[in-house]
């Protein structure tokens, strides 16, 4: 007798396409036991009219399943759960739930301190106005080829870079690419022995803090600043000496000489987006030879220049070997896929090596090597010429916006990144006002978390344009201003 088509229900809300639904609720039936071996599994026609879908959608389901070990086909008698389906382990006395009573106040020796974070819900996608940073825009994003990318990485071919443990190596096809096709564009020079792929700049950011700082040792950061790389310094105990940016970016002449590592994002400064200078780079360069400090250079979103041409990175005007290079792909690709790469001296390189086989051995080979196909096949340079043009469009939008509702720019304009800095006017606290802005279902993201906890700003706020249609920005920004005219009448 064969199993009524009843026992299956299709999920009320699910992504997944029809076939591969129908393939989830028999395979859990099956692993759950509610479906035994040898039974008869309803006819492909019975199940159809059950769920509402077409004979075609429910055989294909069948077939995969089929492939997958989960049922057999028998000619002229239908199919049947095979005797080798997979099956949960059961336990004659399972345990039962007691009280905890593990003191995890006095088990968790280092706790994970996080400092506040920027001001962002995570379901900042269902807002009609959200002028948040580090998003990306689906509509802009190559999906088709990205895909074919991916088939193409886990292909019989490619088997080798998917299935093996490289251990401390990186994937070469994309460690080629960066090398020939990426760094030149920033004008730096390097070997495969003095580039290492990285979780994302975080990772990254961990890593050489992991291997430069200990107590004793003085860290320069720039104020406001990336929050990512505070909460590094959090987590290790450890105090880095804030220096407050101009509109230059960061001062070199304000470097004390005792400094030994100095963090900073030259171009595109997070989070005001002003760019160091040529004179200034090259000062702090002959400062870093002068005092014997290192230099780390996280170029996270050298891509996003308008107007002008991207200033050279400091790399490219190293000639001692003092900076440390950090570049992503978390802005120009999308952010999810948490790749990067650090350039710096071999001696560097290998210890950080080692320090990422202690936690993660690689990133996973799959990513990396659908992310070479992507790169080397055009798709990536593709990709950044669309994001230029409508980046382009949205942020001379942004603009006029800006000018037209009275609101204020922090600092001088800015030709580059994904998004603008600004300072509201006096007596309005920026938290307040971002979330009296999400009554409104706009999103901006106050400044506080950029900022080091001796100067804690409340004026200040950040409204990005990557992941928010042209033709929604003037009406997002007029509520913005109406808001802040509100807050201001009330301070």
């Amino acid at each position: 007798m064969a199993i009524p088509p009843e026992l299956f229900l299709l999920p009320a809300k699910s992504d997944a396409t029809l076939q591969q639904q129908i393939q989830q609720i028999v395979a859990e039936a099956i692993v759950s036991g509610r479906c035994a071996p040898g039974e008869k599994m309803p006819s492909s026609r019975g199940l159809a009219d059950h769920l509402g879908v077409s004979r075609i959608t429910v055989t294909l389901g069948y077939t995969e399943l089929v492939a997958n070990e989960y049922l057999v086909s028998r000619d002229r008698s239908g199919y049947f759960v095979a005797d080798t389906a997979p099956t949960r382990p059961i336990f004659s006395d399972p345990a039962q739930p007691g009280e905890n009573t593990v003191d995890w106040d006095r088990k968790l020796i280092r706790r994970t301190h996080l400092r506040e974070d920027i001001l962002r819900p995570p379901n900042w996608n269902d807002y009609k106005y959200p002028f948040i940073y580090g998003q990306s825009d689906p509509d802009l994003f190559d999906h088709g080829n990205w895909r074919n990318c991916a088939l193409r990485a886990v292909g019989r071919k490619d088997f080798d870079s998917l299935a093996q443990d490289h251990y401390q190596n990186d994937d070469p096809m994309l460690v080629e690419f960066i090398l020939r096709q990426i760094l030149p564009r920033r004008g730096i020079r390097a070997h495969p022995d003095e580039i290492l792929i990285t979780m994302g700049g975080q990772n990254a950011l961990w890593m050489i803090a992991q291997l430069l700082l200990s107590e004793g040792q003085k860290a320069i950061v720039e104020n406001p600043c990336f929050p990512g790389l505070r909460k590094i310094f959090d987590q290790m105990r450890y105090t880095a000496t804030s220096i407050d940016v101009d509109s230059d970016g960061l001062p070199p002449d304000m470097i004390p000489t005792d400094a030994d590592v100095v963090f900073t994002t030259p171009s595109h400064h997070a989070p005001t987006n002003v760019t160091m200078p040529l004179e200034r780079r090259l000062a702090m360069l002959e400062r870093a030879m002068r005092d014997d400090f290192l230099i780390v250079e996280d170029d996270y979103e050298f891509e996003m220049s308008f107007l002008n041409p991207p200033a050279p990175a400091l790399k490219s005007l190293d000639r001692a070997g003092s900076v440390i290079y950090l570049g992503s792909f978390s802005k120009s690709i999308f952010p999810g896929l948490r790749l990067g790469y650090v350039v710096g001296a071999k001696p560097l390189i290998q210890e950080m090596r080692k320090l990422r086989t202690v936690v993660l051995r690689h990133p996973p080979s799959h990513i990396q090597r659908t992310t070479a196909y992507f790169l080397s096949l055009g798709h990536y340079d593709s990709q950044l010429n669309r994001m230029g043009r409508v980046y382009g469009k949205r942020r001379a939008i942004m603009e006029s916006c800006i000018r037209e509702f009275g609101l204020t720019p922090a600092g001088r304009d800015m030709y580059g990144g994904s998004s603008f800095w600004m300072k509201a006017p006096p007596g309005v606290d920026t938290t307040q006002l971002a979330l009296d802005l999400r009554k409104s279902s706009v999103l901006i993201e106050p400044g506080n978390a950029f900022f080091a906890r001796r100067a804690p700003d409340k004026t200040h706020y950040r409204i990005a344009y990557s992941s928010i249609n042209s033709n929604l920005i003037r009406d997002g920004l007029s509520l913005v201003a109406q808001a802040i005219q509100t807050a201001q009448n009330k301070a």
